[in-house]
């Protein structure tokens, strides 16, 4: 899944940590990282760690270089729902990284204020927008230029009648696993048997409680429901998956980086969960939290296919988390603090290419 994203914007690893196994614990995961990166970082021995996100792999490579006295600069740092256990695990490796970090690259001044009550210094908080807008500006670009391929679901629905109604659902939260995930694809499949004119597209993750799941809620023979205008497709690659958000009417998710993609795109979101670290979205009205309760996901999807007025004003194109020049913001900030702080780099990059260098851990 991380290959074709880094096929689309040329980028080539120095160094694959190989961390992947089937059916892997958190715990096991935690430590193949931290021991992973803790190994590169005394050979590379970089001026700054860069992480992005909430994963257990942006907060083991935190706490790698916080061992080993390496200042981390924290991108998307500052989200924040206030329960430990909603996002599970992402809300406590968000935190944990926060009070390691050096940088915080925040994306919008909620989660500036968020850094601030958590006693982050003022002066180590930089708020630039998210680099997601910047990634989804650049693909836009290039998906409208040379629209990509989804054999899955062919040029009729995609290109042909486009005034079909799409809903793009994504669901594959560790917290939605077992009864909410199951009780989210049940009543998917009961929104496509009342609406038997709109398509309800779901690329399904590769994790296996995920496929499994969907399989025995939203499989023909599972359900004994035909699936008619259901697509349970493959994952796909970034530039198809931006070209479906762009195509879809409604978002059901339960992800984090699409709340912010499809407001940018006048898409009405519907998060299935309980809390979200991404309020800018509830406030703007664009996005919209319903949980787990199939009556909730089924009386606000049939709202916005129903009522036109209702879908105008949730489809407003409202983009809190950024402009496109997220990047340049981060990159300036990364600079004023090596101008500001030249003991940071170290003799031997110096030595190396008289500029320090960055390991970037990717989310």
């Amino acid at each position: 899944m991380l290959d074709q994203v880094l096929d689309i914007f040329d980028i080539v690893p120095d160094t694959d940590l190989d961390l992947m196994c089937p059916g892997q614990s958190l715990s096991s995961l935690t430590c193949r990282a931290l021991s992973g990166v803790s190994e590169y970082l005394q050979v590379e021995r970089p001026d700054l760690v860069l992480v992005q996100g909430d994963t257990a792999t942006v907060f083991a490579a935190s706490l790698a270089a916080f061992y080993q006295e390496i200042p981390i600069g924290h991108l998307e740092a500052g989200l924040r729902t206030g329960n430990l256990k909603s996002p599970w695990p992402e809300e406590a490796n968000r935190v944990l990284t926060s009070h390691l970090a050096t940088l915080h690259f925040a994306p919008t001044e909620v989660s500036r204020n968020n850094l601030l009550r958590e006693g982050i210094a003022l002066e180590r908080i930089f708020v630039t927008g998210n680099t997601v807008i910047d990634a989804l500006h650049l693909a836009l670009a290039r998906v409208r230029h040379n629209p990509p391929a989804i054999p899955q679901l062919g040029p009729f629905l995609m290109n042909q009648r486009r005034d079909i109604p799409l809903v793009l659902i994504t669901a594959h939260r560790r917290e939605s696993f077992g009864a909410k995930l199951e009780s989210m694809c049940r009543t998917i499949a009961r929104l496509a048997e009342h609406f038997p004119h709109v398509h309800f597209v779901y690329p399904v993750h590769l994790n296996p409680t995920v496929r499994a799941t969907v399989a025995n809620t939203l499989g023909n023979t599972a359900t004994g429901f035909n699936g008619s205008n259901v697509h349970l497709i493959e994952p796909l690659s970034y530039l198809p998956f931006v070209a479906l958000l762009e195509r879809a009417t409604v978002v059901l998710t339960d992800s984090g980086g699409i709340q912010e993609e499809a407001p940018s795109l006048g898409k009405p979101v519907l998060v299935m969960r309980d809390r979200t670290e991404r309020p800018e979205g509830l406030q703007g009205g664009t996005v919209k939290l319903v949980g787990a309760d199939p009556e909730e996901i089924f009386r606000e999807t049939a709202r916005l296919l129903n009522d036109v007025g209702h879908y105008q004003s949730m489809a407003r194109v409202q983009n809190p988390y950024g402009d496109g020049a997220a990047t340049q913001r981060i990159l300036d900030a990364i600079w004023r603090y090596f101008d500001t702080n030249p003991s940071a780099v170290s003799s031997a990059a110096t030595r190396r290419s008289e500029c320090p260098q960055l390991l970037l851990e990717r989310s």
